[in-house]
Parts: structure tokens; C-alpha cells; sequence
């Protein structure tokens, strides 16, 4: 069963998210070949139902992808995350 098109209004927006998560993100996005952004909509709609946007070998691949990259971040850091200070150097 697959559900029916809907006709949606996208905007383009400016997001800060943490560099090591974007790379996992992207490479998800990748192996299911769609854009970055479908992979977004579709983890927030699953999880404003209270479902998981992933079955288990897309876990597995998720899991295998955050030791490669060294993503040791987990839920419970969700609200807990702070920058560092920007490299002056860098400027």
C-alpha cells in the first residue's frame, strides 16, 4: 500500500547542525537515493508519530556510518550540546 501524493510547499532555511551527524546524514540519504532534505522530513514525520524512520539494516548501516565518522553522540545528548568556542586561527 503506498500512500497518495500530497502537493507540499518546501522553503529553503539556514540549519546549524553538529558536523559529524550531517556526514552520517548525508551518507543515509545517499544509500536510499534521495535528497538530504526527504531524509529529514521523513525521520521527523515518523517521529512525530512515535515510530522509527529506519528498519533494522539501515540501523545497522546508521551505526556502522557513526564509528566511522565518530559520532559518540546519543539521544540523551539531544538538549545537552554545546559549540565550542570558533577557531581564530581559522579567520
Amino acid at each position: 500500500m503506498t500512500a497518495k501524493h500530497k502537493i507540499i510547499t518546501r522553503v529553503q532555511t539556514g540549519v546549524r547542525i553538529e558536523k559529524r551527524l550531517l556526514k552520517v546524514l548525508k551518507v543515509v540519504a545517499e544509500h536510499k537515493d534521495i535528497s538530504l532534505g526527504d531524509l529529514l522530513e521523513g525521520i521527523v514525520l515518523h517521529a512525530f508519530e512515535g515510530k522509527t524512520a529506519f528498519d533494522a539494516p539501515s540501523l545497522a548501516m546508521i551505526a556502522d556510518m557513526k564509528k566511522l565518522f565518530g559520532l559518540d553522540l546519543t539521544a540523551a545528548d539531544s538538549h545537552a550540546l554545546f559549540e565550542s568556542a570558533p577557531d581564530k586561527s581559522a579567520l
